[in-house]
């Protein structure tokens, strides 16, 4: 069995064009006459032996970035191979929990994303709360990002703790994957990993060769079963994400369940997975 890749998208000019994108464009090299398609998303899947890539619809206060129906249509493309986590708008959460209640059906899309540095909000603000019930609600996880931004915009909102850790106060029943590692708050990350059983870790927008080593310890021990692969695709490909994989030094169990067996256990991912 190859990988569950958490974090991905397909991208189009529309958000390769915002401001914030500037530091990424500059970084990876992208551009709006650049953006790769979803044929060339399923050829860097296959080169890197990813079998599942979870696509990221986007939402900020500006509109649909990627919207909940651009994902489903390149779900489409490839059924077996992609599953969607849907956006929403935070500021009309009614009209997001119908959308999350008529979209979310645990087969084609299994989670919920919204990015707390897009909006300014921080995770425990009020505005998030009825997605997070209509995530409980409808038994899928809702993912978000943590740790500092590479976008030209404020980290503090990724700081897990106190902001996180009052969401997972108040909702114990809701399961939480925080995506991009952390850093520079990998011990808040970890201790709440430690508190609260429903809150996971993804690895996106790492490489495996730039894993804090206090983080790969964390792997290695009590860490096992809460953290998941993850790239962030296009910005670093799966290929490149999992180059150095081997010299993380990961026994068999845990590789397996960083690779595949945590995702596919969360996102409750059918045989195809």
């Amino acid at each position: 069995m190859g990988a569950i890749d958490v974090w991905g998208q397909v991208l189009n000019e529309r958000i390769v064009a915002m401001p914030w994108m500037e530091s990424l464009r500059r970084w990876t090299k992208l551009s709006e006459a650049s953006v790769p398609t979803v044929a060339q998303t399923l050829k860097a899947m296959d080169a890197a032996d990813v079998e599942i890539t979870l696509l990221s619809a986007w939402h900020g206060p500006g509109g649909p970035l990627i919207s909940n129906d651009e994902v489903s249509a390149q779900i489409d493309h490839a059924p077996d191979r992609f599953r969607g986590l849907a956006t929403v708008d935070l500021r009309r959460p009614m009209e997001s929990v119908r959308e999350l209640r008529a979209r979310v059906d645990g087969e084609r899309f299994v989670g919920v994303r919204a990015i707390p540095w897009l909006w300014d909000l921080p995770p425990n603000d009020r505005r998030y709360y009825p997605i997070y019930a209509a995530c409980v609600d409808l038994g899928v996880p809702f993912c978000t990002q943590i740790g500092h931004t590479g976008p030209l915009m404020r980290s503090e909102l990724g700081r897990p703790i106190p902001y996180l850790e009052d969401v997972l106060l108040d909702f114990p029943e809701l399961v939480v994957v925080g995506g991009h590692l952390g850093f520079p708050w990998i011990g808040e990350v970890t201790s709440l990993t430690v508190k609260f059983p429903n809150f996971y870790v993804d690895t996106s927008a790492y490489a495996a060769h730039r894993f804090p080593p206090e983080f790969v310890h964390y792997m290695k021990g009590v860490g096992r079963g809460r953290v998941m692969f993850g790239t962030n695709s296009p910005m670093i490909s799966p290929s490149a994400a999992l180059k150095h994989l081997d010299a993380l030094g990961l026994d068999d169990t845990h590789r397996e369940a960083f690779l595949f067996g945590t995702a596919k256990r969360v996102f409750k991912l059918g045989p195809s997975a």
